[in-house]
């Protein structure tokens, strides 16, 4: 596929194409590209981190 393709894929039909096809590495990264751009976006590396995030937001 394409990077002209990629333009033309909603962000859910993007995922499902990545998922399907693994070994396109343009297609990851254009993934990524996009959910990286996200406002509000949250990065844990830990469990730790993450059952704290939670917490947080269920508590909101």
């Amino acid at each position: 596929m394409s990077d002209s393709d990629y333009l033309q894929l909603s962000e859910a039909e993007l995922r499902e194409y990545v998922k399907q096809h693994p070994q396109d590495e343009d297609a990851f990264q254009h993934y990524l590209k996009i959910m990286r751009a996200k406002p509000n976006r949250v990065v844990v590396s830990t469990d730790e981190q993450l059952e704290a995030e939670l917490k947080k937001r269920l508590m909101s």
